[in-house]
Parts: C-alpha cells; sequence; structure tokens
C-alpha cells in the first residue's frame, strides 16, 4: 500500500506541474486592444425554448462597443414565447432580424441545422455563433478579432466563466475546464493544426467568414451532437488555425437551471464528446477513479496510519484550485473535486448506456441516435 501511495502522490504531482505549464499556451482575451477597421461581425444565436434568456440576452448584446455589428436570432420552433419577446425587445439593437426556423430534415441535429439556417442569412467577414444562455463584456467583440487576427486562425472558441447554481451544475459543469487543462495538449491545440488536438465550446465561437464557408459549415458537420469539436477538426484539415482562448473574463454562460438539464444534457454530450470510444471511457473511469475520487477515502486513514495519507487528496484539490482560478470559478467549488469526478464517472456511464442500448440522446424534446 505505501508503493502505490507513493506511486499516486508522484503521479498527481506531475499532473499538478502539467496543469500549470500546460495553461501558458492558451492565450487570453484582455486589455484594450483597438484595431484599425471594424470589418462586419453577425452576431448568430439560435433559440428553441429561450423564453427565459431572450430578455437579458438582447440587453447584454445592446451594451457591445463594437459599432459594426449585425444580430441574426433564429427561433427553432419554440413552445414557448420566445419569438414574442424578440419582437417585444429588438428595439434595443439595430440590425436585428428574426427568422423563423424550418422544419428538422432527417439526418440533422436540431441546434446544426440552426445554426446552418443562420450562417446563410449572415453578411459578415466574422460569424460569431452564441448561445442564448450566454452574456458577453462590452469590449468582448473587438477583443476577439484583435485576437484572432493576431493568432492568424479561422476559428477563435473557448470555454466562459460558469456561474453555477444547483448541486449538479456545482459539481458537472466546472468540470469541462478541468477536462480541458487536464486532458488537451494546448501546445499542439494552439500553435498547430494536429487535427486530434482540439476542442471547441459551441456557446462562443468565431469563424472567419471565409474559412467557416469553405468547409462548408454546420452542413459539414451536420448530424453531429458535438458539432463544435468536429467543426474545430474540419477548421485545421482545411489548413487554417483554430484558436482556443481563455475567454472567462469576457464571455459567462449560464449554463442549465435545473438538475434535469444538468443530467440530460451532459449525459448527450459525455460519450460522443470522446469519440463514442468504449475503450477511452472505460480508460478515463479508472483513471478518475484512481486519481480523484480513492484520495478521498485514503486520507480518512491519515490520523490512523500516516499523514501522508492525506497528500493525494490534498494535491488533487490542489490541481482543481489552479484550473478553477483560471476559469474564474467561484473561489470554494474546488472543495468537491472528488464528488465532481465521481459525477463525471456516473454521466460517463450514463452517456455510454444511452449508446450501447441505441436508446438515442434527449435535448429539448429531440432525440438523436
Amino acid at each position: 500500500m505505501t508503493i502505490f501511495i507513493y506511486c499516486l502522490i508522484a503521479l498527481l504531482s506531475l499532473l499538478f506541474i502539467w496543469v500549470t505549464y500546460n495553461q501558458f499556451f492558451m492565450p487570453r482575451l484582455a486589455g484594450q486592444s483597438t484595431i484599425d477597421q471594424k470589418p462586419l461581425v453577425s452576431i448568430l444565436v439560435p433559440m428553441r425554448d429561450e423564453e427565459a434568456n431572450v430578455v437579458d440576452l438582447i440587453k447584454n448584446l445592446s451594451d457591445l462597443t463594437y459599432s459594426n455589428l449585425e444580430f441574426i436570432f433564429l427561433d427553432d420552433q419554440s413552445t414557448d414565447s420566445t419569438s414574442q419577446l424578440i419582437r417585444q425587445e429588438a428595439h434595443q439593437l439595430r440590425n436585428l432580424k428574426l427568422l423563423s426556423g424550418e422544419d428538422l430534415p432527417a439526418g440533422w441535429v436540431g441546434k446544426v441545422h440552426a445554426c446552418h439556417q443562420l450562417s446563410l442569412q449572415a453578411n459578415g467577414a466574422y460569424l460569431l455563433f452564441l448561445d442564448a444562455d450566454v452574456r458577453l463584456a462590452p469590449t468582448t467583440i473587438e477583443q476577439a478579432i484583435a485576437l484572432i487576427k493576431s493568432q492568424e486562425a479561422g476559428l477563435l472558441t473557448g470555454f466562459p466563466r460558469f456561474p453555477v447554481s444547483g448541486l449538479l451544475a456545482k459539481l458537472l459543469v466546472p468540470m469541462q475546464h478541468v477536462l480541458i487543462y487536464l486532458h488537451l495538449p494546448l501546445y499542439l491545440a494552439n500553435r498547430t493544426t494536429h487535427v486530434t488536438a482540439s476542442a471547441a465550446h459551441g456557446s462562443f465561437m468565431l469563424f472567419e467568414s471565409m474559412t467557416y464557408r469553405s468547409i462548408g459549415g454546420h452542413q459539414s458537420v451536420k448530424d453531429s451532437l458535438v458539432e463544435d469539436v468536429h467543426l474545430a477538426r474540419a477548421i485545421k484539415k482545411s489548413g487554417a488555425r483554430a484558436c482556443l482562448a481563455n475567454v472567462t473574463e469576457h464571455v459567462t454562460c449560464y449554463m442549465y437551471h435545473q438538475n434535469r438539464d444538468v443530467w440530460q444534457g451532459f449525459s448527450k454530450n459525455a460519450f460522443p464528446g470522446i469519440g463514442r470510444s468504449y475503450l477511452l471511457a472505460v480508460s478515463i473511469i479508472c483513471l478518475y477513479s484512481v486519481l480523484f475520487v480513492f484520495p478521498l477515502f485514503l486520507a480518512g486513514f491519515a490520523f490512523t496510519i500516516a499523514w501522508y495519507y492525506a497528500l493525494p487528496l490534498l494535491i488533487s484539490l490542489g490541481i482543481r484550485l489552479v484550473i478553477d482560478q483560471l476559469a474564474n470559478q467561484k473561489n470554494w467549488i474546488w472543495l468537491l473535486m472528488p464528488f465532481s469526478a465521481l459525477a463525471f464517472i456516473l454521466i460517463l456511464m450514463k452517456s455510454m448506456a444511452l449508446a450501447w442500448s441505441k436508446s438515442g440522446f434527449t435535448w429539448k424534446g429531440r432525440t438523436y441516435s
């Protein structure tokens, strides 16, 4: 047991060093950047049953300081008052166009089809796809344009800051940042066109329009449940670069308000997000069990056997603390790391079971295989 604990301490220490090193290859949106020219930016927002977000979203977008914008919203056959509220609040935004979503064709995922329809109406030199639950700092657009130009990238994306409420949201939503800093070699992701080293967050994706259209846009990933990652890979396959940035000081996503939505949303994405690989899924389950869950049990013996039984837990919490600081997460969420890892294991197992049983993944009243 002592040798095992020493090996666990060594491995977690290496992970701590890795996270600390890895973060230096993720650029930030920061400072007050100015750009000589202000190309037209199309802000494109797919909406399905988003009445809770419409008013706050439009007010937020009206505060943007970038002057050359067009706004296109698509009501994707909502069953609530989404469309009515958009029309009611439309006076706050110049150049706002509201589209009515067409019926979902066979073989398409709902959000992907909505984004495709939006892209057909967009005129901008840059296309910014936003989710309805995203809020932007006033200077976000000029910051993003400056960064995508300096990186000479065809895509700029990033994982937002996630204010969380509700138990499952606190456990699972911030784990998205953990997965990126732990598993993604950010040097390869941001300095090369290495396709497998790709990540993206669909709530904030800024494309250079010509590059987006050259890869076939959302139509090229029409059946994908993780279209953001697949679009990033398509960008790289075309020879362009995809930049994954730390946008947490400028982009906030109020993701999932109810435990049911958290469970359903992560069940939809967890297994498809790792390429539906059962081998990889089992490996992750074993790794997270050993690295992040088991140390909690070991720590219970620190006062009865030896003090160093607590070290694996302390180091794993330290890893999470560093990541949460980078992600602008609440100061105390890092303390939940063992329980977050356990929740992630359970959600991955649920996602695997849905795929294995072929019962499909359900989201917003639609079921996908």
